[in-house]
């Protein structure tokens, strides 16, 4: 498997706890399904720093950042019920990543940590 792409993030938390406050920027940055997600949690703004984190990730790996007509709701962060986080996006960005990497055939990775002032995404794609 060749590496095709990679995108790191960090963000400080705290600047996401500001923006929940706007109701604007919750609903322009995640999804319905993050959103839904995040009753359950308890510790809110790690769970959307993380998911901030993850999409700003996933723009570099790209090597777009947001432009190309790509938004922050193209993408969004799942869970598996153990916990592992995988990204998701729609058929918009997954043609631009068609068009980019000239292959249908790729594998995004993941990976999300925080602590109390920081939370940091990793992302790698690989072409198959």
């Amino acid at each position: 498997m060749e590496i095709i792409g990679n995108g790191v993030d960090i963000i400080q938390n705290s600047r996401i706890k500001k923006l929940l406050k706007n109701p604007k920027f919750l609903l322009r940055v995640f999804s319905k399904n993050e959103i839904k997600a995040s009753k359950k949690i308890k510790n809110k703004t790690n769970f959307f720093a993380k998911r901030f984190a993850a999409k700003e990730a996933f723009v570099k790996s790209i090597g777009t950042g947001f432009r190309k007509n790509i938004n922050f709701n193209d993408i969004y962060v799942k869970n598996n019920r153990l916990g592992k986080p995988k990204l998701l996006f729609n058929n918009k960005v997954k043609n631009i990543m068609v068009k980019k990497f000239k292959s249908k055939k790729f594998n995004v990775f993941l990976s999300l940590s925080d602590e109390k002032c920081y939370s940091i995404a990793y992302v790698i794609i690989n072409k198959l």
